[in-house]
């Protein structure tokens, strides 16, 4: 018990953090620096709304962690703001569609954004959207539709949704609706049915990736108003700068980093955040990003992925398209399964690229062409223990995990009886 008050005694008078939640994701500051043009932007895109007329559709791209989400909710805030000033209606709606993933759950969180109550099951898509169309219609209301990570929907349940929601306005009378796409992926919208992106992207903007200089302003920002005077070390701020600027200037990722350092810090009874706590704090993290991504894949992404694995064992640095897709089909007969098609096994590689798991480039080979190569970019332990959390493939994935881990291990010692 003494242990546990001690425990709780440093939270409440805690030498490192003043305010922990400031660094985290969902947090909107009062200021982004280095986003102020695309502000601009997208305030000018919207600012129509607030002369009671419906916005051009906007279609948002970049990498993770440039800050994507965090201007269009300053933005939109900003924007309610000024309407409830001048007495116009205009009303956001955020739906995070990665975690939303079915139309039914998009299609209800749109229905609570307009104030129609929607069951958690037990209706059609249909009946929903003729359920939001008539709560809206006579509202007089302008309201704008966030979808983010708008990719996971589509890629998952296609885009009969969005071709509804582009549709909408013809079916309202007193009210408009504006959508805007947010993605992490460049070529999503080249993916839609071309009337959805006709409509969609009526407006598209493109987030460059931050460099390290600008995300130590982030850092700094952020750091004054998260922790206690004095406690970073000078060269903490930098590292998860320079760390998460070799990963396409990934700000979400450095504000991660410099959190659980901290948090690292705390929990240990230290009186600074230092350079170690940094680097303890990018392994638990990693850790816990490739759990969460492989607990959102599909079965036979996860198959997909184990073929990766099992194809790039025993000290091959790279695989092939090909060689995944045969090990791929031994796989799912060996748990008799359908399998896909090699366009499929293709789409999904493509998908494990995008979330970081892989890295897909393609190479010359001279006479012959060029070939596109797969190398893990996980950590491969980490790869393993969230695969056999999967009870369909666990006893695959041990057989696979002990055949890789096995030839790894070998290759080690070989190359360090040859350095002796």
């Amino acid at each position: 018990m003494d242990s546990l008050e001690e425990i709780f005694r440093r939270a409440l008078k805690s030498k490192i953090f003043r305010n922990r939640e400031k660094l985290l994701p969902d947090y909107v500051p009062e200021a982004l620096p280095h986003r102020e043009e695309e502000i601009r932007k997208i305030a000018s895109v919207l600012a129509p709304s607030l002369r009671g007329e419906k916005p051009s559709n906007l279609f948002i791209y970049g990498l993770t962690g440039t800050g994507k989400t965090a201007v269009v909710r300053y933005v939109l805030s900003r924007l309610e703001a000024s309407a409830r000033e001048s007495g116009q209606r205009v009303r956001a709606i955020y739906v995070n569609a990665r975690y939303r993933d079915t139309p039914y759950r998009v299609l209800a969180d749109i229905g609570e954004g307009v104030g129609v109550s929607i069951p958690f099951t037990g209706l059609s898509t249909g009946e929903i959207f003729a359920r939001i169309v008539k709560k809206a219609s006579d509202a007089g209301v302008i309201y704008i539709v966030v979808l983010d990570e708008i990719d996971f929907l589509v890629k998952r349940r296609g885009d009969d949704v969005l071709y509804k929601l582009t549709r909408i306005n013809g079916e309202l009378r007193s009210s408009k609706v504006s959508l805007i796409g947010i993605t992490n992926s460049v070529d999503f919208i080249e993916s839609l049915d071309p009337r959805v992106k006709s409509s969609l992207g009526e407006v598209e903007l493109v987030f460059p990736p931050y460099n390290a200089e600008q995300l130590k302003d982030i850092l700094s920002m952020r750091a004054r108003e998260a922790f206690q005077p004095g406690a970073l070390e000078e060269d903490v701020i930098p590292l998860c700068a320079a760390l998460a600027a070799r990963e396409h200037g990934d700000a979400r990722r450095a504000l991660d980093l410099l959190r659980v350092a901290g948090e690292l810090a705390e929990r240990g009874g230290a009186e600074r955040v230092r350079k170690e706590h940094v680097m303890k704090a990018r392994e638990e993290i990693e850790r816990d990003r490739v759990v969460e991504v492989i607990r959102t894949l599909p079965l036979h992404g996860k198959l997909v992925l184990l073929a990766v694995i099992s194809t790039t064992a025993g000290g091959r640095t790279h695989t092939t398209t090909g060689e995944v897709y045969d090990k791929y089909k031994l796989l799912t007969r060996r748990l008799s399964l359908e399998t896909v098609t090699l366009r499929r096994v293709s789409g999904i590689l493509a998908e494990l690229d995008m979330l970081g798991v892989i890295s897909g480039r393609v190479i010359s080979k001279g006479r012959y062409g060029k070939t596109r190569v797969i190398e893990l970019s996980a950590d491969l332990s980490a790869l393993l223990r969230a695969l056999s959390e999967d009870i369909t493939i666990g006893e695959l994935t041990e057989e696979v995990g002990r055949e890789a881990l096995g030839k790894r291990d070998s290759l080690r010692r070989r190359e360090g009886e040859e350095g002796r």
